[in-house]
């Protein structure tokens, strides 16, 4: 794989209180023609986490079409597991009614933070997302003690699979905590209640990694690819390969993308979304600062 950069698309500048900075975890949904509404999680100067979005023609992606005047999802009520922030991670159509996967996330005491994952739902390609419930849908379990967070979910038949990054562990590290998280895989009868089974699908393959975070994966000729973050010094986005996707194989070698020489994303890489259009494959990606310096696009070369 070979990935052309087609440049920075979009970074919030306090353009609403909502939308203070940041424009993480992008997620590209596609309305009709060329138009896709690109959703992302920004966050205001308190630092808690909204869900935002903004339109383009996919052929001309650096011209904003329209910025969301108000956010697609909030913060819970006081107490609730997404009190801190609601990050979009992943949105699955399903008969007439779209799913809504996202990370919530709740301030800590003895670690900085902890995730869950919740779901809202539309019933329509609109900005109307409701929350399905006030607490999570995947939430920390007796194999799963820490927390669970960024997930890709697929309808297959009548199966749903779920791809999801697991928190496996904290460490203090030079006095200050630190997580441990990879991906794992849990499957569904409706979408909303999972089994999950602590399969681990992409783990750590050194001492020095210690975060795998928001895979992306298609099903392609028989074979399942996933795009995702890892991080050992700063975050790079790898690959892997599987023929059921359970069992991967990871070749981050083979990606094809990384970070530039220089300026927005010249530190990091990381958050992919991989989606078809029209015979092309492209990439939504964010560069340094974990999002705060925006989202770009790529498209995959084709020989």
């Amino acid at each position: 794989m070979k990935w052309q950069k087609l440049g920075l698309i979009f970074v919030p500048n306090n353009h609403y209180d909502w939308m203070a900075s940041h424009a993480a975890v992008p997620f590209a949904r596609h309305l009709t023609g060329n138009l896709f509404r690109i959703y992302f999680s920004s966050r205001n100067k308190s630092n808690q986490s909204f869900v935002g979005s903004v339109e383009v023609d996919i052929q001309n992606p650096q011209e904003i079409i329209k910025l969301s005047d108000h956010p697609v999802l909030v913060p819970g009520n006081l107490g609730t597991f997404d009190d801190s922030g609601a990050m979009l991670s992943w949105i699955t159509e399903h008969e007439n009614f779209s799913y809504l996967y996202y990370i919530g996330w709740n301030l800590g005491v003895t670690v900085p933070f902890r995730n869950a994952i919740g779901l809202a739902i539309s019933s329509n390609k609109e900005l109307d997302f409701t929350k399905y419930s006030q607490g999570p849908i995947l939430e920390r379990n007796l194999s799963e003690p820490h927390f669970s967070a960024s997930s890709c979910v697929m309808k297959e038949n009548k199966s749903w699979r779920m791809w999801y990054l697991s928190c496996v562990k904290w460490r203090l590290v030079d006095g200050k905590p630190q997580h441990w998280y990879n991906i794992k895989y849990a499957e569904s009868e409706d979408g909303i209640h999972w089994i999950r089974n602590n399969i681990v699908c992409i783990d750590f393959k050194s001492d020095e990694e210690y975060a795998i975070s928001r895979p992306s994966v298609i099903h392609d000729n028989n074979i399942y690819k996933m795009w995702y973050s890892y991080r050992g010094q700063a975050y790079r986005i790898g690959y892997a390969e599987s023929e059921d996707g359970i069992n991967w194989t990871r070749l981050d070698d083979q990606v094809g993308i990384d970070v530039s020489d220089f300026g927005w994303d010249s530190e990091m890489i990381e958050y992919p979304h991989v989606f078809d259009h029209k015979g092309q494959r492209y990439m939504l990606y964010n560069g340094n600062s974990f999002g705060k310096t925006g989202f770009g696009l790529a498209k995959l070369e084709t020989a």
